[in-house]
């Protein structure tokens, strides 16, 4: 064990790692007799198939006890590492169960597999409903949190459900006798896991933990009934309703058929084989109930101003009209439709007010837009795409200037690195000063990769040979000088030869000087170092300095080495808008209270055309990320206004530490709209299943 206290929360995992042990393979056992019930009850062909399962069971048994146990425990510690309570982790989004390019790509067997998944979180979650609330609110207490916060319970039934599926996914047996086990062992696996759940209730019970608070959300209703689709001949009813009237409830499989066109047709026949499916009733039905669905939750997405989502819904029986002729238009990111949809909720996301600079045009636009669409005539597809092209280009602006500006710089960065370590390999690096280490680490490596870029320009621009021989090459003397500059540091051994050092000390500072000016590095920087490697210097001409002393010195010069950051000279940063996000936590640190919060790594996932908001110290801005450079230690957005916005990797996770920058959306709104239409299909899959 750790230094570190020992608190009722690590008591509580290291409990339920014990009950593991006990409670999967009682669940097991429980499984092989739901399965023998199952194969002495059912009918002819279910007996065979769940005899199987059956069979299957029974032979990796022990290895699917042994798997399971391993797992969880390994998906519990992953999921602790993961979520440590502070409330940047509340803010990740869960995880979307499915979305519709994933439902294309699926055959109709990987298509009953998720509906399985989706019966099987239904039964579990609503057998532990009880003992979870209560487990979570102990567990949130216990990792310090007044309130209870789902992800803080890293033995939910997701972790444990996702552990099972990962292990069987690993075990070489059949689908069919997978999907069996699964139908045959939800309510035995919910049973045992509330069980569980209720045993380290009481532990946590027993270790004195009072439960942390529900926080209580307002529900908001929405304005208007947005529940209706139009039927074939134009009448609206109320939405969920088939061709005959009969109650409609969208499942996966209806979603799944609707997307790849295996529907049986119905009605009058098509002319494209069934491609698009217009003709059948049921498709019609099925792909108005996605854009109704598809428009509610962008209706009900407070991030849009409710201007937009007004005009939005007024694009609802356009939408529709549409969908009778090309009822999966919206799967399709090209289709005219999906991508005015696109471009105004997309768009949209740059204003924060009503009062916001560019938003009445905007709003004058999309206005435009929803009465160009009014009439529902056979032009319409034609208006759509004139409509889409207006959308579109708004706010378009060149920063191809701006991301060849970023382009150069990563090129330079990386050199730089190249050149650090070059320069870490040598053997007397080892025995200087920390503040000359990361010097030569950082800006004279960057100093150098700028000469060798010049360098190399040079060469491809000169034709004559002999014109390359006769200019001088900056980076081989600004690397030549380290062998000078590095002796003149060590201070036992310069203050041995003073005549050498006379005469290296000049030319060593005239050089690192050519070298910073040509990378444009700030005077005020340059001038504090110059001042501690001249005092290093001037301490080697006194003789009275023992080694003591001077050691002594050298040892309260030590300080970890920051992470390399790319590094823009003043042009650079002015063409790309780059933000210097030390000044700028610097400033926001003087008005805000301070935080203690961990960075979510945006850079690592955050994809072109996501929007994130900028906390300054006077106003918010929202800006579109446009471009990432090709190892993402840069990346360029743009404002509403087509103003350009550059960070770097680590400026990104500063501001995001500080609170300061804010994701609004990782994915578009159209995307995320129809990402909640396929949850609800597969949600809805597991109740009817």
């Amino acid at each position: 064990m750790n230094a570190r206290t020992y608190t009722p929360f690590d008591s509580c995992l290291k409990a339920a790692l014990v009950l593991s042990g006990e409670w999967i393979p009682r669940w097991l056992d429980l499984l092989h007799a739901a399965l023998v019930h199952r194969e002495a009850t059912g009918a002819t062909h279910e007996k065979r198939a769940f005899g199987h399962a059956r069979s299957v069971l029974i032979e990796c048994r022990g290895q699917l006890a042994d798997s399971l146990v391993t797992a969880f425990s390994s998906a519990v510690h992953a999921d602790v590492a993961r979520d440590n309570g502070s409330p940047t982790a509340a803010s990740r989004k869960p995880r979307a169960s499915l979305s519709l390019d994933d439902l294309t790509l699926m055959d109709h067997h990987e298509v009953q597999a998720s509906v399985e998944l989706a019966r099987l979180q239904q039964v579990v979650k609503m057998a532990v409903e009880d003992e979870l609330i209560t487990l979570s609110a102990l567990l949130s207490a216990a990792r310090g949190l007044r309130t209870v916060r789902a992800e803080a319970n890293p033995l939910r039934p997701d972790v444990v459900i996702d552990t099972l599926m990962a292990v069987l996914a690993k075990l070489r047996i059949d689908e069919a006798a997978r999907l069996h086990w699964l139908h045959a062992g939800a309510v035995s696996l919910g049973q045992e896991l509330g069980r569980f759940y209720a045993a380290l209730v009481r532990h946590l019970e027993a270790d004195g933990v009072q439960p942390a608070g529900y926080v209580v959300v307002p529900t908001v209703l929405p304005a208007r009934p947005v529940h209706t689709s139009v039927s074939d001949h134009g009448e609206d009813r109320p939405s969920g309703a088939d061709a005959d009237g009969a109650p409609l409830v969208l499942t996966l499989d209806h979603l799944h058929r609707l997307l790849v066109g295996n529907l049986a047709q119905g009605g009058a026949g098509v002319s494209d084989h069934g491609a698009s499916g217009s003709g059948n009733a049921l498709v019609r039905t099925l792909a108005a109930e996605v854009v109704t669905l598809m428009l509610r939750t962008i209706a009900e997405d407070r991030r849009l101003l409710t201007p937009v989502r007004d005009l939005v819904m007024q694009l609802k029986p356009a939408l529709l009209h549409l969908a009778k002729t090309d009822p999966r238009f919206f799967a399709d990111r090209d289709n005219p439709a999906r991508r005015l949809l696109d471009a105004i909720t997309a768009r949209s996301l740059a204003y924060i007010h009503e009062q916001d600079t560019g938003f009445g045009e905007f709003a004058g636009q999309v206005l435009h837009t929803v009465q160009s669409l009014q009439a529902l005539s056979a032009d319409l597809p034609e208006r759509v795409v004139a409509c889409m092209q207006r959308m579109e280009s708004l706010g378009l602006t060149d920063q191809g200037p701006a991301m060849q500006t970023l382009v150069r710089v990563e090129q330079r960065h990386l050199l730089a690195e190249r050149v650090a370590r070059e320069i870490r390999a040598r053997d007397d690096f080892g025995r200087a000063p920390a503040l000359v280490k990361r010097f030569l680490c950082g800006p004279w490596a960057q100093a150098v990769a700028h000469a060798r870029l010049s360098a190399d320009i040079l060469g491809e621009l000169a034709a004559q040979p002999d014109l390359l021989e006769a200019c001088d090459a900056p980076s081989d003397r600004y690397m030549g000088i380290l062998t000078d500059l590095l002796w003149s540091c060590q201070l036992a051994q310069a203050s041995q030869n003073r005549p050498r050092l006379v005469r290296v000390v000049p030319v060593v500072l005239r050089t690192l000087r050519e070298g910073l000016d040509a990378i444009d590095f700030p005077r005020p920087q340059a001038e504090s170092f110059f001042q501690a490697l001249m005092g290093l210097h001037e301490a080697a001409y006194k003789s009275h300095r023992s080694d003591e002393l001077l050691k002594a010195g050298l040892r309260r010069q030590e300080e970890p080495a920051a992470a390399p950051e790319p590094w823009l000279q003043g042009h650079e940063a002015r063409e790309s808008g780059f933000i210097d996000t030390q000044l700028m936590v610097t400033e926001f640190a003087d008005t805000e209270p301070a935080t203690c919060r961990q960075p979510l790594g945006s850079g690592d996932t955050l994809a072109v055309g996501a929007w994130i908001e900028l906390q300054y110290t006077d106003h918010v801005q929202r800006c579109q990320l446009r471009w990432a450079s090709p190892h993402r230690t840069l990346f360029l957005f743009a404002t509403a206004e087509g103003q350009s916005v550059s960070l770097t990797r680590q400026g990104m996770d500063r501001l995001e530490a500080s609170g300061q920058l804010r994701v609004v959306a990782e994915h578009g709104v159209v995307d995320e709209a129809l990402a909640a239409v396929a949850r609800l299909a597969w949600v809805n899959s597991g109740k009817l299943a």
